[in-house]
Order: C-alpha cells, then sequence, then structure tokens
C-alpha cells in the first residue's frame, strides 16, 4: 500500500491540504482505485494553526514522514517566513530516502528553503513566482506552468494547480485509469492543458515619473494596433532617430518597443477573446496580427493556450 504524507506546518492552506486528502484520502476501492495510507505530519500531539482559521492535529509527528512514499507539501500563508529546522530536515531526510516530494502553491518555498530546488525547475502561484526567485537564485523559476517536476521533486502553480500536479502524480504511479477515476469522482478534469500563463493580469505598463513624453505615442499605437508598426514610424512620429528612441522606450516601459508592441496586441487579442464573438480572422487583423496563423504562434506563446482554447476557457459571452 502506499504511503503519503501531508507535512502540516503553522499557517498551511486549507485547500491545498483537504486537495491532498481528496486524492488520496478517500476509498475509492469499489471504483477500481487502490487503497492509499494517509498521513498527517506534523509537530505531534500539538494543534498547528492553518488559514484561514482552522486548526488541526497531526496524527503523526515529523518522523511519520520517514516511511512515505510520496510527501505533500501546501502552501503555507506567509511562505517568507522562516522554517523550523526540524521541518527542513525532515524534508531533506525524505528525499534523500528516495521519497517523492511535492509542494503545492507556495509550498515550494519551504521546499525552496530545505535546498531541494536548487539546479531545478520549479514555479509557484504567479504572484510568488518573483519573489520566490529573488531569495532562491540558484532555483530556475518559470512561473508560466501548471507544475514541473521530475521523478523527485515537483512544485506546482497557485490553488486549482494543486490538482492537477496531484492527479499528475497518481497517474504517473498508477496509470491514467486510476487518475481519471480519482478526477470523476473529484467532478474535475483528469488533466487541463496549457500554463498559468493565461491567468496572469499584465497591466500596460504606466508612466515612469514626469519624464517620459512617449506616452502620448504609446496611446496612437493603443488606439491603432492593426497599422503595421514598425520601429522607424514610431521614432519618426517621436522625433528621434531609432537608436534614441529604442533607448528611450526601455527606459519608460521595460520593454523593447517590438516587445512592447506585441505584448498589447496579445492583450487585446485576450480581451477581444474574453468579451466578443467576433470571428478569430477579424481579431487577428484588428490587434495587427494580420492572420489566424500568427496570433495563433504568438498568442500561443505568450498565454500559454491558441486563441480558441482561450475564448473557450475565458469567454464572458460563452462565444467560439
Amino acid at each position: 500500500m502506499m504511503r503519503v504524507g501531508i507535512l502540516v506546518t503553522e499557517h498551511a492552506r486549507v485547500f491545498d491540504y483537504a486537495v491532498a486528502t481528496e486524492v488520496w484520502g478517500l476509498d475509492r476501492t469499489a471504483r477500481g482505485v487502490p487503497r492509499f495510507e494517509l498521513r498527517t505530519c506534523g509537530p505531534h500531539g500539538s494543534t498547528v494553526g492553518m488559514n484561514p482559521g482552522v486548526t488541526c492535529v497531526p496524527d503523526h509527528g515529523l518522523d511519520g514522514l520517514d516511511e512515505c512514499d510520496l510527501v505533500i507539501v501546501p502552501g503555507v500563508q506567509h511562505p517568507t517566513e522562516p522554517v523550523h529546522p526540524h521541518v527542513l530536515g525532515a524534508l531533506r531526510a525524505a528525499h534523500a530516502r528516495g521519497a517523492t516530494v511535492a509542494s503545492l502553491c507556495s509550498g515550494a518555498f519551504l521546499l525552496a528553503a530545505a535546498g531541494l530546488l536548487d539546479g531545478r525547475r520549479a514555479t509557484a502561484h504567479w504572484l510568488d513566482a518573483e519573489e520566490l526567485a529573488r531569495r532562491h537564485p540558484d532555483v530556475m523559476v518559470d512561473p508560466n506552468v501548471l507544475f514541473v517536476g521530475d521523478g523527485a521533486i515537483w512544485t506546482s502553480a497557485g490553488v486549482a494547480a494543486g490538482i492537477d500536479l496531484c492527479l499528475h502524480l497518481v497517474r504517473r504511479d498508477h496509470g491514467a485509469a486510476v487518475a481519471a477515476e480519482i478526477a470523476r469522482t473529484m467532478v474535475t478534469a483528469p488533466f487541463r492543458p496549457g500554463g498559468q500563463a493565461q491567468f496572469i493580469t499584465r497591466p500596460i505598463p504606466a508612466v515612469r515619473g514626469q519624464t517620459d513624453n512617449l506616452s502620448e505615442l504609446r496611446e496612437r499605437v493603443l488606439n491603432d494596433l492593426a497599422h503595421p508598426w514598425t520601429v522607424a514610424h514610431m521614432a519618426d512620429l517621436a522625433r528621434m532617430s531609432e537608436r534614441s528612441f529604442a533607448r528611450r522606450f526601455v527606459q519608460a516601459t521595460g520593454d523593447t518597443p517590438l516587445q512592447w508592441l506585441l505584448t498589447q496586441r496579445v492583450l487585446a487579442a485576450q480581451h477581444l477573446l474574453e468579451v466578443s464573438d467576433l470571428p478569430i480572422t477579424a481579431i487577428a487583423r484588428r490587434c495587427g496580427f494580420g492572420t489566424p496563423l500568427t496570433l495563433r504562434h504568438h498568442f500561443t506563446r505568450h498565454v500559454g493556450l491558441p486563441p480558441r482554447d482561450y475564448r473557450q476557457a475565458f469567454s464572458h459571452t460563452n462565444g467560439r
């Protein structure tokens, strides 16, 4: 019987804890799912305050992880707070003896603090990814994926992505049919395409201070994205050389002119896919991509989903 241990620490997220218990804690043997032994591991005999407003008394101490095949680390409400050395030691010991260790959401900070993510690709909720990369420069943080890992260490993005990772681990260990059956009883998809890039809000960069004299030009471009803009044309309108224009543009926005233009076109396409029933061909023309094929290429690379799949997932009008 496979043993799964959930590491419960102070301010652990209840949703992440519940996801793990839902996947591995219910008896579904009548439906062909193997039985699992699920352990809640933490300060033995002590009440652990979880977030929001729930307390938990672990049924095992940290040494309960010693016999687990899989260790699940829920996210925590305050991921940048120091982690108790005993918790870090338990994670390192589990990994050293060959257990799979998987974090959900901000639980990646605990794995990183234990040194388990050094030199590895990892992810976390897109709101936390930048801070994870800043605090742990040896970790290769990818903010766009739903989950990432190898046979030993796994991390997932926020909230629902924890479900995706848990079902993936079931699929890896017990096959697609078992994962699909668990997903069916949870009334969720056994697999979601794409990544978390489509959930990230990318606002138009604000003007930085009073020295940015390119804001009017950017507004003009935004009002006519269908125009075949070039750096030469924009520089001419700004009455600058191309070199000076490019330098000033990067100072004002953080992007090169063409990078910025492409981002704004993708953002405009996202908006139209969400709120309109315009055909994909019309959206491609209106946003300056010209053809649906070009739109699909750039949109998929930036957002993680093709335009039609994005519309199906996020349309406010249920348009196709």
